[in-house]
This record gives C-alpha cells, structure tokens and sequence, in this order.
C-alpha cells in the first residue's frame, strides 16, 4: 500500500519533485512523476538518502579510520608502538551498536506504520449530541430522533412545564439525551478547527493510565533546577545566564518502574506568563521553598497558579542540608497562604528535600506517585494525538522545530499535524534524551520537525487521520487568525498615530528575542510597565537575529530596539547606525526591566495640581428651544471663568465634571464674572441640572518635580 506521493514527500522534506525522482531512479525505486506512490520501505530509504536518519556519527568514526591510518603509517616510520587493541574493540562496540540503533529504529518505523489504521480518529462520536444555540425541545427531538411529545413528558415528570418550539438551556437538554443513552455536547466544543476548545469523548473502557505531569514552581534560586538536575542526572543551571532557568524544558524519568514527567517553569519575577502556561498543562504543581529563605514573592505568585489550576500540591522544603534553617517559618508562611501541612490537619504534603546531597528526593517522587494513583490520570492512546506546545526553535537547516507534550493519544511519525495554525507532517521526532522515536504516547515530551513554520509556546496541536483534513483545518484556523491580527493592528496603528499627534508620552519598542518562550516573556514584562502613565508598546516582537528591516520599523516609529540573546549582523549595525536607531542588547531579563524604567523615568507627563477659582449657585433654571437649559447662577465665591474647567455638586456629590460652554452677563458673552454678581451659564454636553446646584470652577496648574 502506497503511504504518500512523490510530492508529498518532496513537500514534507522541502526539496524539488526533481531532485527526489532522481534520488528514486539510484535507488531503484520504480517512480516516474510527482504523482506516483511511494511505499513505506521507499520512504525510509529516501529518509537515509536525504540524510533525515542522521549519519553524522557514522561520518565521524570514518574519519576517525583514515586518522587511524595516518597515525599507524607514521608509527611504522618511528617504531612507535601501534594503538591499543582495547581501544580499537572500544571504537568497534559504539560503532556496533549505531548500526544496531539504526536497525531498531528502521524496524520499529515499519511496524508502526503497520498500525496506524488502529488509531481513533478526533471527530464527533456517534452518540454525541450537539447542543446549538436556541435549541428548542422539537429540535432536540429531532436529534435524538424520538418524539417531542416524550420529551414533553419527560419534562413535566420533572415539574418543568415546555412546548415543542420552547427553547432550552443546555442543563436541561443533558439531562435529556442522558436519560436516551446520548452525551451533549456544545457546538463549539466538537468543532476540531477549534481544538483548543475541543472535548475529547473516550469511553472508559478505552482509557489506560498514563504518568502524572509535574511543574516545579517556586522563587528564584530555591533550587528548581538542581532539583531536577539531580532526578535527571545531567546539568541545565551553569548553561544559563545568571544561574536563572529562561526556557520552558520538559522531561521523563522513571522511578520504581512507574515514569514522570516533568515541566520546568522559570522562576524569575518577568516569566509569570511562563509559568502560568506551564500549569496549564500539569497534574501535580510541587512549590518549592528555601527552608532557609522562606516564602517569597514568586512563591506566593506559584501557589495563585496552582490554584487556578486546580491541581494538587506538593511542598519541597529545600537546602535542608543547609545551616541556619527554620523549616516551621515556612509551614506558618504557606500556612498563612492557605497552603495547609498534612502535619497540621492540612491537605497537603511538606517533604524536605535536599536538591544538592539528594536526601528526600526519592520521598518526593514516590509522594508524586501515590497522588498520581489516587487521582488515577488517564488517556486513551489509540487515537491521534493533541497536545500543546512546550517550546519552539526555527533551525536554519531544518526549519521549525517544536518541543511537544502530548496529553491525549499517540504521535507518529509521518502524521499530519496541524500545530496552531501551521500544517505539517510529522518527519523526525526525538524524545527528551534526543533519541529517535517513532511514536509516543500521552504525557511524552518530544521533538518534531516538519512544521511549515514556527508556532508559538503555549500553542494547542492535533493530529489528523489525512493530509488533506489537516490541510483543511490549518488553511481555516491561519484565515481566522489573520482575520482576527488584522483587526488587532488597524486598531493598534490608529491608537499609535492618533497618541503620537496628541503628544501622549510612549516608548515603542521592536523586540527580538532567540526563543519563543523569551520572547513572549520579555514582551509582557515590558507591557506591564507603567511609570506615572508613560508605557511600554510592543509593535514588534520575533525570534531570530536583528535584522535590517527591524531597524527600518524603528527609524519610522521612533523606536528602541531590544534583543534578548541575540545580536545584529555587521550590516544591521550600519543601518541602525545610519538611522541613529538605538539598539540595546540583555542576557537576563530583569536587567532589561531595570533599564527601561529608568529611562522612563526621564520622559513623564508634567505633575498637574487642581486650583480653585471660584464657586456659584443655580438659583433659577431658563429653558430656550434653541439653547437648551440655561443656568441662572449667582457667584458665591471667587470667580467664574469661561476658559476653564467645571464640576457639579449636587448634595456634596459630584454629578458632572466637563467644561463651560459658555458664560453671560445680562445678554453679553463674558470671560469672567466675579463673586456678588449674577450670570448665566451653560454646560458642555451637559443639561440634567436642578435648583440649589453648585457649580465649581477651576483649572489644573502644572507643578515642578
């Protein structure tokens, strides 16, 4: 059976039909146009032929063997004794086995491709039932394709008396197709071009255990990282800068025989975002606190989100190892938080840990696993996958790429995939050791490339049973979403301009970032700045390197450039040189906050205070059909001016605050009018006054800083 076409596969691979004929007719394989088939074996041996099954280490223990030669030939010269034999057996067992991984892997990317029609497909189920808007009890009827009579009578045994063109809240229409042996579902929630609000309906029986996903949140330097460098045996804090975790990573391990997986949330102040997003998508939140620190800002923030959540808690107490610790400070601290011990008649675990010796990890994992039983997390693997988006990279040799957590059903290679609003065929995939895999099921992070281009962290994905569906779903979700930016930047281009004419202070930024996860932290934290009414606005944020065109959006709105981890060409140096465009270059973001609010701090509005000017009383109220309501006032105090600003009080309460539209005395038009004598006035877009009415005059004067 034919498993894709010629140009399919010369899509999937980002090569000409051409080039993949010609890579056909060396291998043998009996293809003529782009429109032939390709078998299963064709396509694992075009992947070999265009080096998407790496050969790299292959590559290298051949250059290894000409060296080898190169040495052995000058040691014959020298009578230098020879390489070791335990070396060369050493050479030969690795290379052995990259043949044997390579073998396996081939062989397991067969039979899975044996096993594909076993997948469940995401569409609608046959008893589900999709509750509309306005759904009246004939049409709910016609559903379920029974009487509307019996779902009358149904009702009126209920006490709820309805007629058939009645219409019906969803409540009631469930409580209906239950009792007909149907599931109701909302619209909205069946629609898989919207599968970010998509229900899955998996029946019991179709559910198997799938391991617990964990987020460790806590403030920073409490020892996320080197918690998880200690369960995961490998180093992540001395990659980064400023000992801080900027990257969203997610990773498996098993204990006892049973697997976890783990999402690592950064735990600086600006990554609330982050970090939120990383909860979005967990079983089991651990909050981790310094048992010599106590809790701080960030680990109140990390209990807000567990909550939202609504997942259970862990408490890992770390550094316990440490001298000069209180662990009873932190239990009264999380305690006061809501965060109850078990220990206290609370309802949620304290372990202390310590992340640096490993004392009480293991009681931490096996407290994981116990919750994770009682809860009994489950999914259905025979179905095609959904999940969201750990992190994203754009390669420049492959493309997109994306770190995926699957929550529901299996991914395989070779799928079709839409990941946000962007198509692709699944065409590697590596699991969080960078092993090569062929399928993973729920709660497995992996690595995939063959994305048309690059989605954002925190994006939704699904697998579909055809390319052509895929295609179809991705081409509506990209109309939406370009439908719904446009929107968004008309009304952001006319704010922009319409502030930049009326002189409001703002500082415009391009913001370009080396991840997306960076990038969309940076961005909020800079959004969220506000100095005394000057902000923050974003009218660019991207990955990659600064570029030219970069530097052109800022020369033409005045704007600052930011980037985070990355930096201009040579080229790009000049233009923004050229332009007098201030570029600006961070490795941790907090530095970048610090910066950007200092010189804001240099850019505010002028400080305004009110002055009084004087005050008069309505006594009588003139009505004229072309004037409107005329205030008949009488100066108490002061002095009434017509160019300045106007509030009526009325009881001691402020009705109105505006401006005078006009002042008289007697039947002139006045600028003033002093206190003891009387005038007429008439407010701006203003005419509910009354008898007995005060009007306040006054006007605001700037005051030095």
């Amino acid at each position: 059976m034919d498993y894709m076409t010629v140009k399919e596969y010369a899509q999937s691979v980002g090569m000409s039909v051409a080039e993949i004929l010609k890579k056909c007719e060396l291998l043998g394989i009996d293809v003529k146009n782009a429109n032939d088939g390709l078998t299963e074996d064709d396509v694992v041996n075009l992947d070999i032929a265009t080096n998407l099954i790496s050969t790299d280490e292959e590559q290298t223990y051949e250059e290894e063997d000409k060296m080898d030669e190169v040495v052995e030939d000058l040691v014959r010269s020298t009578n230098v004794h020879t390489m070791d034999q335990d070396t060369k057996k050493q050479k030969l067992k690795k290379r052995s086995e990259i043949e044997n991984s390579k073998s396996e892997y081939l062989n397991k990317r067969k039979e899975m491709y044996k096993h594909k029609e076993k997948l469940m497909t995401n569409q609608v189920q046959e008893d589900v039932i999709l509750f509309k808007d306005k759904m009246s009890v004939a049409q709910l009827a016609d559903e379920l394709n029974i009487s509307g009579t019996d779902i009358i009578k149904k009702l009126m045994s209920l006490g709820m008396m309805v007629s058939l063109n009645q219409e019906l809240d969803f409540e009631t229409a469930e409580l209906v197709a239950l009792d007909y042996g149907k599931t109701l579902k909302k619209e909205e929630t069946q629609d898989v071009t919207n599968f970010e609000e998509y229900e899955v309906n998996d029946k019991e029986e179709d559910l198997v255990l799938r391991p617990a996903v964990v987020t460790i949140m806590g403030h920073v330097d409490h020892g996320k990282t080197t918690l998880l460098d200690y369960i995961r045996h490998s180093k992540v804090v001395d990659t980064e800068f400023g000992g801080i975790t900027q990257h969203i990573g997610a990773y498996q391990i098993e204990h006892n025989h049973q697997k976890i997986t783990f999402i690592d949330t950064p735990g600086h102040a600006a990554f609330t975002e982050m970090r939120a997003r990383g909860a979005s998508v967990t079983d089991i939140v651990i909050i981790i606190v310094a048992a010599d620190d106590g809790v701080m800002p960030q680990t109140e923030e990390a209990v807000d989100h567990a909550r939202s959540a609504g997942v259970p808690i862990i408490v890992a107490v770390n550094k316990i190892d440490k001298p000069n610790i209180n662990i009873d400070r932190v239990m009264q601290e999380l305690s006061a938080l809501g965060v109850t011990p078990e220990a206290w008649g609370g309802d949620v675990p304290f372990v202390n840990i310590s992340a640096h010796t490993g004392e009480g990890v293991d009681l931490l994992l096996e407290t994981i696993q116990t919750i994770s039983e009682v809860n009994g997390y489950k999914a259905n693997p025979n179905r095609y996958a959904m999940g969201t988006v750990i992190e994203s990279k754009m390669d420049k040799n492959i493309g997109g790429v994306a770190s995926l957590l699957i929550q529901n059903g299996t991914l395989r290679l070779g799928d079709p995939v839409v990941v946000g609003t962007f198509f692709g065929r699944v065409r590697t995939m590596k699991n969080d050791l960078g092993q090569s895999i062929v399928e993973a099921g729920p709660s497995t992070p992996v690595e995939i490339t063959g994305i048309s281009d690059n989605p954002s962290a925190g994006d939704k994905f699904m697998a579909f049973e055809t390319e052509s569906e895929a295609k179809s779903v991705a081409s509506k979700r990209q109309a939406q979403a370009k439908l719904a930016r446009y929107k968004k930047e008309v009304v952001s281009l006319d704010d922009l301009f319409s502030k930049i004419k009326s002189g409001q202070k703002e500082i415009n930024v391009v913001l370009k970032a080396d991840v997306r996860g960076s990038e969309e932290a940076v961005k909020n934290a800079l959004e969220k700045i506000d100095v005394e009414g000057v902000k923050v606005k974003v009218i660019r944020s991207g990955i990659g390197t600064i570029t030219e065109s970069d530097v052109v959006l800022a020369n033409a709105s005045n704007a600052i450039v930011i980037g985070f981890n990355v930096v201009p060409s040579s080229i790009t140096k000049e233009v923004a040189k050229e332009y007098n465009v201030d570029i600006r270059l961070y490795t941790i973001i907090y530095k970048a906050i610090e910066e950007m609010e200092l010189a804001m701090k240099g850019m505010l509005d002028p400080e305004y205070e009110e002055n009084t000017l004087g005050e008069a009383e309505i006594r009588k109220i003139f009505t004229f059909s072309k004037v409107g309501k005329i205030a008949g006032c009488y100066v108490l105090d002061g002095v009434m001016k017509s160019s300045a600003l106007a509030r009526v009080i009325r009881d001691g309460v402020i009705i109105y605050e505006g401006k005078i539209a006009s002042l008289q005395r007697e039947k002139d038009q006045v600028k003033e009018v002093k206190k003891g004598f009387e005038c007429g006035i008439t407010l701006e877009n203003y005419s509910d006054i009354r008898e007995g009415d005060i009007i306040h005059n006054y006007e605001m004067v700037e005051v030095k800083r």
